[in-house]
């Protein structure tokens, strides 16, 4: 069993980036302020927004703990990483020091939320557990508990409706083709302060980030069985134009993490698998149910064999 005293005192730096986000931005936060785990920091990057929606927020909950205690900028940014980055640099060097092993940052978009009121409790337990198991193997010291970690779940697709598993285990296929979304993964602060986001990626700077992550920084990676937020979907990324630049960017990232040898094994293999079928099946309304069901066997048939 876990120890509760250390689950409760991890603490979450929660960034929701925000422009013109209107009634969004208020679920979003909802969201977060129903959180049975009330150990959350919050910063709010807000891109200068016209429409009122940042004093909506404030006006509203102007007495609530979380939003009194939490930073928030109003400026102008040049994108959502831009923006995320900003929000990162908001983030107190006491965090790294004394707390640092117990500080995680975790990004929620406007217009997504937690899957439901007990996901930090949950996570802040399976951190606990892994800590705890660190202690008991003796793979890491009192001072060095933890390498650098990304700890991830699975998310809802609220395009769907349905579940969305996300691979239990991070190996370079998986990095080749379906990293965790930002919306399912809780950095170690100091790797999030190690590593920002590069901005000249338009649409997957995020990708290239947690490819860094785990090449360069070499971040352990684990797997939470557990689903973390209800994604939107349909944002900026999804356009059909963003769609196209996005597939342009992912075949430079991976140039830069993968061999050209296991590139061209893992495209052989994306062609032989019907990767736009399978693309398809998962965005359809009416196939995506089945599709996800199956992927998420997969997955657990794929762990208990590597396990």
């Amino acid at each position: 069993m876990a120890d509760d005293f250390f689950a409760d005192n991890i603490k979450f730096i929660v960034i929701i980036v925000s422009y013109n986000a209107g009634q969004s931005l208020i679920s979003t936060y909802e969201s977060l302020r129903g959180q049975t785990h009330r150990n959350i920091e919050l910063i709010i990057k807000d891109g200068a927004s016209t429409d009122g929606s940042l004093s909506v927020l404030q006006d509203k909950y102007a007495g609530d703990e979380i939003l009194k205690n939490s930073r928030i900028i109003s400026e102008k940014d040049e994108g959502i990483y831009d923006a995320m980055n900003e929000a990162i640099s908001a983030i107190p060097e006491s965090d790294l020091t004394s707390d640092r092993e117990c500080s995680f940052v975790y990004f929620l978009n406007c217009g997504d939320s937690f899957a439901d009121n007990e996901v930090l409790e949950r996570v802040a337990k399976g951190i606990s557990e892994k800590f705890e198991d660190d202690r008991n193997n003796k793979k890491a010291s009192k001072d060095d508990r933890t390498r650098l970690t990304i700890f991830y779940g699975d998310i809802i697709d609220m395009q769907t409706g349905q579940h969305v598993s996300s691979p239990p285990v991070i190996d370079d296929f998986a990095c080749y083709r379906n990293v965790p979304c930002h919306q399912s993964a809780f950095y170690d602060v100091a790797l999030m302060k190690n590593e920002r986001f590069d901005i000249k990626w338009r649409v997957r700077a995020d990708y290239e980030h947690f490819l860094r992550c785990r090449y360069i920084e070499n971040a352990d990676t684990i797997y939470l069985d557990t689903t973390i937020a209800k994604y939107e979907g349909g944002g900026f990324s999804e356009t059909a134009e963003n769609r196209r630049i996005s597939e342009q960017e992912r075949k430079k990232i991976i140039a830069m993490y993968l061999t050209p040898d296991l590139i061209l094994k893992f495209d052989i293999i994306r062609w032989v698998t019907l990767a736009p079928l399978r693309t398809y099946l998962a965005s359809n309304k009416s196939t995506a149910g089945a599709y996800n069901k199956f992927r998420s066997w997969l997955y657990k048939l794929l762990k208990g064999k590597k396990g």
